[in-house]
């Protein structure tokens, strides 16, 4: 793969790193360092023939992998070896070295050379150097630069602490909207995936597209459901989520696989956002193409997001209308989701009643059932005795509500605990 110099002079051969001497490894070791009087001083001498827009050849050095941008963790390849270029305004902008990469600019160095496949706009960006963005875009670094993997800088602010580069790279003249080549990603896409919630209200101020979908055939919206969430994110990506739905994303949107936004959130148990999603209108029996609903989602995840609460989402979906398992599956269900017992008490409890065999009880091992005894021993003795009256009533309530069951409650004045008994609420018991 042959790599652009942007304006460097193609006939000067890269500075090898590791193979350098005198001058040219002095002026290396200073721009590591941010030594601005020692860089000045190098590049006052016309003796040492160095150059603001040098290219040095990094491919000799194992610890430059930490500083140099690769989103894929790709190496570039010429003809012969593999090759990795850098330039002092790269080496200067992504460890934050204001004061050097301004004397570069002045002596001239080129913000546009991208010899290793990128500028040091995008090293900037993906540093979170926005002091450093900020100079080189008024040098006039176009803000627009497609890397060699097919990224602009603004695809490449992915922390926190980003924040100021997105707002120098709009400020001058970044696309909002511009999408990744291989990806089809916006910058939306990217900060809504990451959860990063100030990225997403400000890309969403000047004027985020919602619907735009990626190669996937992912909104913003999906593919923030889509992404991991740990426990201690879950909030972070409720609050972007929140966002998105509050701006009129599609909680229905569909992607390749007709994976809605509340089938990804289901995957990931997030309660939360479910709740969302279905406030907002999501089909909560709308399919994939696997033939899954959203319950079935949860279900299926249920016992690996013990820490996410999946029993809540279960109790979302279920007063939500969702279509209930088929009975006869309910084994298979305890069978995965016995680590769960809130999860199998919201579903046990939608039914009027359930066939309960010896084959729970196998179904179930003893250390769990030792963990949760009241509630298991309360299950198995289902398939001996009748519900109680209490929960046929709740039942015979629910079923002629469906459809209109939290619209209607909500209408009515009961009290808190009738309230939270006919909309599931958790007693760790069945009667």
């Amino acid at each position: 793969m042959g790599s652009s110099t942007g304006g460097a002079d193609e006939s000067q051969e890269p500075i090898r790193t590791r193979q350098a001497h005198g001058p040219a490894q002095l002026f290396w070791q200073a721009l590591l360092a941010g030594d601005q009087p020692a860089v000045a001083e190098i590049l006052r001498d016309p003796g040492n023939n160095l150059s603001p827009s040098a290219v040095f050849d990094t491919s000799d050095l194992e610890e430059w992998k930490n500083y140099r941008f690769n989103p894929r963790g790709l190496r570039l390849w010429s003809l012969s070896y593999e090759q990795e270029l850098t330039t002092p305004l790269h080496i200067t902008a992504s460890r934050g070295h204001t004061g050097c990469l301004r004397l570069l600019l002045q002596r001239g160095a080129d913000p546009a050379l991208a010899p290793g496949g990128r500028t040091a706009l995008h090293a900037a960006a993906a540093a979170a150097r926005a002091d450093c963005a900020r100079l080189l875009l008024r040098a006039g670094a176009d803000p627009q630069a497609l890397s060699e993997d097919g990224y602009r800088p603004l695809h490449l602010c992915r922390s926190a602490d980003s924040i100021e580069c997105v707002r120098q790279l709009l400020q001058h003249g970044a696309s909002v909207n511009s999408q990744t080549e291989e990806e089809n990603d916006t910058a939306l896409h990217v900060t809504a995936r990451l959860g990063l919630v100030e990225h997403v209200q400000l890309l969403l101020h000047h004027g985020a597209e919602l619907e735009v979908k990626n190669k996937e055939g992912q909104t913003p919206l999906n593919a923030a459901c889509a992404q991991h969430h740990q426990p201690q994110d879950m909030d972070r990506y409720y609050r972007v989520c929140q966002l998105l739905v509050e701006s009129g994303a599609s909680v229905n949107a569909a992607d390749r696989d007709q994976q809605r936004p509340l089938h990804l959130a289901c995957k990931n148990a997030n309660a939360q956002i479910a709740e969302l999603l279905l406030a907002r209108g999501a089909n909560v029996n709308v399919m994939n193409y696997g033939g899954s609903t959203a319950l079935h989602n949860i279900l299926q995840v249920a016992a690996y997001r013990l820490e996410n609460r999946p029993e809540l989402v279960v109790r979302a979906l279920l007063n939500h209308g969702a279509v209930r398992v088929w009975p006869g599956s309910l084994l298979k269900v305890l069978q995965s989701c016995h680590s769960c017992p809130r999860a199998i008490e919201a579903l046990v409890n939608s039914y009027s009643h359930v066939r309960v065999s010896e084959a729970w009880e196998a179904a179930v091992p003893a250390e769990v059932v030792q963990k949760y005894p009241c509630f298991y021993r309360s299950l198995f003795s289902l398939g001996r005795s009748p519900r109680s009256l209490q929960h046929l009533a709740r039942c015979t309530l629910r079923t002629l509500l469906e459809g209109r069951l939290l619209q209607v409650l909500s209408q009515l004045h009961l009290p808190r605990a009738l309230h939270q008994f006919l909309l599931l609420g958790f007693e760790d018991v069945l009667y």
